[in-house]
């Protein structure tokens, strides 16, 4: 059986359509299938203990001024409605709004002074890769799930190294998990989303017939391969076998069945809203729920896209309404969690947006794109905890001490991960070596 609500299609940077939200029965050869579920999804694990990255990607760009950076001593015009509220380590105040992440400070890291992004553009490029979209390479810079698939692999052949939990939203840069880059669709994310978990189990459909029809499936593919020219084919033959994977195993369908959680745990996330927030994401408290399970089954990498924080008009009643009481549940679960687990020192979290927002409070009552610095908050990884780093002047409209970089971020959390990002160069469509972060060093605060 196979259903394609949505007629929409894209084209991925080596050509190959892209459609989402598909079902299908069994693996077939002339049709879509799970191979070809895994395609169109390509914009596109710890044993018992893996490292691992949980990003969280704030569609939109929060105000920093208004979450992690109160500026009290500003003119009204400029510090807003939100007043600070202590938290358990001593010095570090945060907005009022968020009083379960203020609880758990000495976990966690807000940066205050994180720039980098080169205009006011909404694009989760940078949160994604650390880098600016103006210069690429060829077939154009990878996200860091595809750099950590392509480096690490998987740590279960059954379960993806790289898992994306957003759906597609009205602005496409929103709806992204980060783009394979010229690291190609083989190491791209693989997006759960929608009717097509239903198709990660056989279906009725028996090894040795699962076996010929993969036999049947090359075959008719032997011809195609003999006359690739550019290597695509590789990245087809490394979904074809990550699909064959996933269907001979139920550990990714467990890891996404929420039903066999802890009730209590349950109710600790919450569920939220899963319906997407505008042209922006869901607030879907469940996705952090589903990232710590998927990290726990051997992802290496898991993104998740949360709200819509671009308020150029209501701002204040926006996130206290909204974003902020729901954000501040799920990731202070996802963090407990993590802690409860065991599983702090190996998974690294990181939340984000592409840019700050305007100290000065527009007509509508709204911020507006800030590129110049904006914040962040790390949590986990075996990371020094309890401390704030960075800080922007009176206004909050420029970085006063210690600037932080994007990619200095991205090099802290692949060192987290083992990964040395200035010794592990890949090499671009053209065949030039590149490395995985500029010359940015990692965070030594956090080490």
């Amino acid at each position: 059986m196979l259903t394609i609500p949505a007629k929409q299609s894209y084209r991925l940077c080596d050509g190959i359509s892209r459609r989402d939200a598909l079902k299908l029965g069994v693996l077939g050869m002339g049709g879509l299938s799970l191979p070809s579920l895994l395609r169109a999804e390509a914009q596109s694990g710890v044993k018992n203990s893996h490292k691992a990255v949980i990003m969280i990607y704030m569609c939109g760009a929060p105000s920093h001024q208004d979450m992690y950076d109160l500026k009290m001593n500003a003119p009204a015009e400029i510090r807003g409605e939100f007043k600070p509220i202590e938290t358990n380590v001593s010095g570090i105040q945060i907005c009022e709004h968020l009083p379960k992440l203020a609880g758990m400070m000495d976990k966690l890291v807000p940066l205050r002074s994180v720039y980098g992004s080169p205009d006011g553009d909404h694009d989760s490029f940078i949160c994604y890769t650390g880098r600016h979209k103006r210069i690429q390479p060829p077939g154009g810079w990878p996200a860091m799930g595809s750099v950590v698939s392509k480096l690490l692999g998987p740590t279960n052949p059954s379960v993806p190294p790289f898992v994306g939990l957003s759906p597609n939203a009205g602005h496409p840069p929103y709806g992204s998990p980060g783009l394979p880059g010229f690291l190609g669709i083989g190491n791209s994310a693989f997006r759960p989303s929608g009717e097509s978990r239903a198709d990660m189990v056989l279906n009725g459909v028996t090894l040795d017939r699962l076996g010929q029809r993969k036999e049947l499936l090359v075959r008719f593919d032997q011809f195609r391969r003999e006359a690739d020219a550019r290597g695509a084919m590789r990245g087809l033959d490394s979904i074809n076998q990550q699909a064959l994977d996933i269907l001979t195993s139920s550990k990714l369908a467990e890891a996404l069945d929420l039903s066999k959680e802890d009730p209590a745990v349950r109710a600790r996330y919450g569920k939220g809203d899963p319906n997407n927030f505008g042209d922006g994401a869901p607030r879907n408290l469940e996705h952090f729920l589903l990232a710590r399970r998927l990290v726990e089954a051997g992802c290496r990498v898991v993104t998740l896209n949360f709200g819509r924080w671009d308020f150029h008009s209501d701002n204040f009643s926006g996130l206290k309404d909204t974003h902020l009481p729901q954000f501040d549940q799920g990731l202070s679960a996802l963090i407990e969690d993590l802690h409860v687990r065991g599983l702090d020192k190996d998974v690294s979290v990181v939340a984000w947006g592409e840019f700050g927002r305007t100290p000065q409070i527009n007509k509508d009552a709204g911020r507006d794109h800030w590129p110049q610095v904006g914040g962040a908050l790390l949590a986990c990884g075996g990371m020094r905890t309890g401390q704030v780093i960075g800080a922007t002047d009176r206004l909050g409209g420029q970085a006063s001490e210690r600037p932080i970089h994007f990619g200095e971020v991205f090099a802290t959390l692949y060192r987290n991960l083992g990964i040395d990002p200035h010794t592990a160069p890949l090499h671009d469509l053209a065949g030039r070596p590149q490395f995985i972060v500029d010359t940015h060093p990692a965070m030594p605060e956090l080490i």
